[in-house]
């Protein structure tokens, strides 16, 4: 998976990764030479008492070493520019993705686990690709031309790198092997913060309501200690490397000089040559360990980009037709035919054999007891999932046939759940109508009952809305997505429980002020009150995702048994 996403996602990055490579090869020969003219100074100059020649070689030191430097500042800058381009693209990909996502993809991931992977695990992929840049592209440059300039200064100590290498290599990857797991179980770890941290700050008030900061805060401890365990778990295995390392750099370096010494004693070996080796060795070894480095951050990478790929190579389960069919002038003609739909793994659906007809310039509503399916019914509508029998029809057209772009622009959304967007009151109406005027605005805020609170607030259009609508009251965010729905001006206007925060005088005047404005649109409205919904047009009463009752408020208190239960537990309450 990974290799897979590294060549998706740098192949437009190409040439950076060739300047990359280019200009690494130019500081690692640049290195290379700088032992053996320390040697030359060695021999040639000092034992000699050659001053110039000390000179000379000394200016030919300082140039390679110019080179070295600016080429390992241009390979860093190149590699940089690479893995930074190459997160963003990612995160652009899993955003478009999961924008794509019907309700069920985005519940069968988790919104924080979602974040964590367009967070933590992208930064994981850009961390491997710039040390890659810095050290695995640097490291079998110098680890080969150092093998090579080791033999050219003397061959009858090459064993002792045929020795030290390999003993460093396995000791190096048997530590890996061990990280593997844990990094695995790392990134599951920090989902599971994310989700419990996510949980609690959403949920405050309940916490605080039901004086359950206490046992939150053990949950807390509990998902934050499992996850720093196994990050210490990783840590106490990348301490061992550097001790390793450095017991081999030094075991090696005694062996050459031990050795060393005797071959010079014996004239085979002159004293630069000896310390040129050493720094020779010094580099294989120093190569060697940059790139298990980066060999430790493959496997946590490698799982961050199965997470990642993941969710990429999801598709949505609402796909859109690939010969969409076009609606023609709008109306906003709503028809439900046989239509059913079963949760995956569910063993009985949740709505079966749904059939009514909502036409424009009409009221539908739909009203049954908790857990009928009303909101499964009204999220079949703007395709937020598909049905998985019968038909949705929107204008004579099956939804699955539509573009959805062209679909969502004549549905207008009021979801149980309000919710608005940080910034201000005059951004998130602007979510239904880009181009709409502040009269337009003000228009909907008036109708919407919000005009009074708006104009209180600091700012008016412009006043500041926190993340959520946190800062604004339930019922003030029900309004104001009430507005945003009536800005966009949608041939179908879809309320699901949107007038449940509202008062009764409240919501008899926003009802009343809605009829004219959506006149000509077709209205579903879901509730939970008759008193909101008595006037309707027609009334769709479920019961276990059936319909049980069908027809104006009248006829149902006539006809319907379930329907009757449902008003007189209200005017009960009410009494």
């Amino acid at each position: 998976m990974l290799s897979r996403l590294l060549r998706t996602y740098l192949a437009r990055y190409r040439g950076a990764l060739i300047a990359v490579i280019v200009l690494q090869f130019v500081a690692g020969i640049s290195g290379l030479f700088l032992p053996s003219l320390n040697a030359d100074i060695i021999d040639n100059g000092v034992a000699v008492g050659d001053t110039a020649h000390i000179w000379a070689v000394s200016v030919w030191m300082l140039g390679f070493s110019l080179v070295q430097v600016f080429a390992q500042i241009g390979a860093v800058r190149a590699g940089a520019h690479a893995a930074m381009g190459m997160g963003a693209d990612v995160r652009a990909a899993l955003l478009r993705r999961v924008m794509s996502f019907s309700s069920r993809e985005v519940a069968q991931f988790g919104a924080p686990s979602l974040i964590t992977r367009n967070t933590n695990d992208v930064q994981q992929i850009q961390q491997l690709v710039v040390m890659g840049a810095i050290m695995l592209v640097a490291a079998p440059i110098t680890m080969v031309g150092g093998v090579i300039m080791a033999l050219r200064e003397d061959v009858g100590l090459s064993w002792l790198v045929a020795v030290s290498v390999p003993v460093l290599l396995v000791a190096i990857l048997l530590i890996i092997r061990k990280m593997v797991p844990l990094f695995r179980l790392s990134q599951t770890r920090l989902d599971n913060v994310n989700r419990v941290l996510r949980e609690q700050i959403t949920g405050i008030r309940v916490v605080r309501a039901f004086v359950r900061e206490e046992q939150e805060r053990e949950r807390f401890a509990v998902a934050n200690n499992e996850l720093t365990d196994t990050q210490l778990g990783v840590g106490r295995l990348m301490v061992l490397m550097f001790p390793i390392v450095m017991l081999v750099m030094n075991v090696s370096t005694v062996a050459v000089l031990w050795f060393g010494a005797h071959r010079i004693d014996s004239g085979d070996m002159q004293v630069g040559a000896l310390f040129a080796y050493i720094s020779y060795l010094i580099q294989i070894l120093m190569s060697v360990m940059m790139a298990t480095m980066v060999a430790t951050m493959i496997p946590r990478a490698s799982v961050s980009a199965e997470r990642i790929m993941e969710v990429l190579q999801t598709s949505s389960t609402v796909v859109p037709p690939s010969n969409p069919t076009p609606i023609g002038q709008a109306r906003g003609l709503l028809e439900l035919r046989d239509v059913s739909f079963t949760y995956p793994g569910a063993d009985s659906p949740v709505l079966c054999d749904i059939s009514f007809t909502a036409r424009p310039g009409t009221v539908t509503a739909i009203i049954g007891s908790t857990g009928s399916g009303k909101t499964t019914l009204v999220n079949l509508l703007p395709r937020l999932f598909d049905a998985t029998g019968g038909s949705v029809r929107l204008d004579g057209v099956d939804v699955r046939e539509i573009d959805p772009e062209q679909l969502w622009r004549r549905v207008g959304l009021v979801p149980q759940r309000p919710y608005l967007f940080s910034g201000t009151v005059a951004s998130n109406l602007r979510y239904g109508n880009p181009d709409a005027t502040d009269e337009q605005l003000w228009r909907a805020l008036e109708i919407a009952q919000a005009a009074s609170f708006v104009q209180a607030m600091d700012g008016g259009l412009e006043a500041s809305i926190a993340q959520g609508g946190t800062n604004v009251s339930g019922g003030q965010r029900q309004r104001l997505c009430i507005a945003r729905a009536l800005v966009a001006q949608p041939e179908l206007y879809l309320f699901d429980d949107s007038f449940s925060a509202l008062d009764l005088a409240t919501d008899a005047r926003l009802r009343a002020a809605l009829k004219p404005y959506t006149a000509d649109a077709t209205v579903v409205i879901v509730a939970q009150r008759v008193s909101t919904i008595e006037d309707a047009d027609q009334i769709v009463v479920l019961e276990a995702g059936r319909i049980v009752g069908l027809g104006r408020h009248e006829e149902l208190l006539a006809t319907c048994t379930e329907y009757q239960q449902i008003v007189e537990s209200q005017l009960a309450v009410t009494a």
